[in-house]
């Protein structure tokens, strides 16, 4: 997320009544920033004046229009309270109010994690083992209450097909996931993890010492199976395993890239926003489509 001071900063003044009777005796809120980069929430760094003079930071999300706020708002707030003292490096759940019973509107309140997103190439070959060895970890989380069963939004009727896409490819690809869903091994999941949601510390004069200080938005936690396809042998080496036949992990991997294919750009927005200018509707089209065309080209 990145910060900016402008006026989408403001925060109304019942849901900051309400941060102010989550705060310790004596502190105030003495600064707000917008952070931009997320797709469906607004969110707001709040600067805390301690008793003692300091600061500390909190950071407030709230769903404006959002038919899923109070679904998504109790499944974040779960995930944060199940991954507590997991070494998971999460935000620490400091209120929620799905149902805007004391805001203007559904809202959370956690604490500030350091950290920024990367979102470049410089680097990469350093931050994906990390990236693998955060998911393995998420991963092998076993709770003792299990977070709500995955459940798949993308149907065959739902797909879009990008403009100019491997038509023969993509019939294929849409085939596969019309079939029964194999069986698989439940895993703990993130649902949304990608560098967007990830937060680093990398040193200006030591990029190879990256490191992970943060895994932010936790609204869609599930228990479900786990895939992937070039990430998938930095997965492996980091100790993850992924379906054991070839035609399951087709399947999942099938699956995530058409369900991608109804949010394109949606989701591409975002990334531009905060730097990749590159990454327009249609460049995110054409990579999806290579990459539904290498799956169903793939052997094995």
């Amino acid at each position: 997320m990145v910060p900016d001071h402008d006026e989408a900063a403001a925060v109304r003044p019942l849901p900051l009544a309400w941060v102010g009777r989550h705060l310790e005796a004596g502190e105030r809120v003495v600064g707000i920033e917008a952070l931009h980069g997320g797709i469906t929430a607004e969110m707001r760094r709040l600067t805390i004046g301690t008793r003692d003079g300091g600061t500390r930071d909190l950071v407030l999300r709230t769903f404006v229009d959002v038919e899923q706020a109070e679904d998504w708002l109790n499944g974040e707030a779960g995930a944060l309270t199940l991954l507590t003292g997991t070494g998971v490096p999460t935000p620490g759940l400091v209120a929620v109010d799905p149902t805007a019973a004391q805001c203007e509107y559904p809202s959370l309140l956690m604490t500030h994690l350091a950290g920024r997103t990367v979102l470049d190439d410089e680097g990469l070959e350093t931050r994906v083992p990390l990236l693998a060895r955060q998911l393995v970890a998420i991963h092998a989380l076993r709770p003792a209450e299990r977070p709500r069963e995955y459940v798949t939004l993308a149907t065959v009727d739902t797909v879009v097909t990008p403009k100019g896409a491997d038509v023969a490819a993509w019939a294929a690809a849409i085939d596969v996931i019309r079939g029964s869903v194999p069986p698989y091994e439940g895993r703990f999941q993130h649902r949304d993890f990608h560098p967007g949601n990830v937060l680093f510390d990398v040193p200006p004069a030591w990029p190879e010492g990256a490191r992970i200080t943060g895994v932010v938005d936790w609204v869609a936690t599930s228990w479900g199976p786990a895939w992937g396809l070039r990430f998938a042998e930095a997965y492996e080496e980091a100790g993850g395993v992924p379906a054991a036949a070839a035609s399951e992990r087709l399947y999942w991997r099938v699956r995530d890239g058409l369900a991608f294919s109804e949010e394109v750009q949606l989701v591409s927005q975002p990334w531009r926003e905060a730097g990749r200018t590159e990454l327009t509707t249609q460049v995110v089209e054409q990579r999806l489509d290579a990459y539904v065309t290498a799956l169903m080209d793939a052997p094995g």
